[in-house]
């Protein structure tokens, strides 16, 4: 059976949106973490909600040149949405059609390859609630953003424990926690 792992980028106070991208907090470890591991996971299937599939088709047809965009236009990519139709004219990218919770236990048990979520906020807090996720990966950025943060990342979840089972710190600055949770 494949593992289902979210990975979410938070401020301290858990919000996950903001008007700059890593919210001015990136550098070079944490680019290249993510370009390996995001954008060039090759022993993957990347799943994505609508709204994030959304952004990242948008910025793949922008930076089409871009070699991390190029590597995650090859990647193999499965989208879950009732709200999109087919075609999805990002390359490919496979649309689901249906509700997320009936959707992943699927293909975690079909998937022939670990599945990895990068964002997908709503889609994914749905399945941390109903104890659907293998491992949760927070990127904690160091800023507070109580007056402009947007999404956030944890809001209305059940109690659930989470066990560390690794950590990183990024450039000084950006702390990586990974966790395996457990439903109280």
């Amino acid at each position: 059976m494949a593992t289902y792992t979210v990975n979410l980028f938070t401020t301290l106070d858990g919000f996950g949106t903001g008007a700059v991208a890593y919210w001015g907090k990136d550098g070079p470890e944490l680019r290249e973490w993510h370009a390996r591991t995001f954008f060039g996971g090759a022993n993957q299937t990347l799943v994505f909600g609508a709204n994030t599939y959304r952004m990242m088709a948008h910025f793949a047809a922008q930076l089409a040149e871009d070699p991390n965009f190029a590597s995650l236009s090859a990647a193999r990519k499965i989208v879950i949405s009732r709200t999109l139709e087919e075609p999805l004219t990002w390359a490919n990218s496979t649309l689901i059609a249906e509700d997320a919770l009936d959707a992943v236990p699927r293909l975690k048990a079909e998937s022939p390859v670990p599945l990895y979520s990068h964002g997908s906020i709503s889609m994914n807090r749905a399945l941390l609630a109903a104890g659907l996720v293998d491992r949760l990966e927070v990127i904690v950025f160091p800023i507070i953003t109580g007056a402009s943060g947007e999404d956030p990342i944890l809001a209305g979840l059940p109690d659930i424990d989470l066990e560390l089972v690794d950590s990183r710190l990024f450039d000084g600055r950006a702390q990586q926690l990974v966790y395996v949770p457990t439903m109280r």
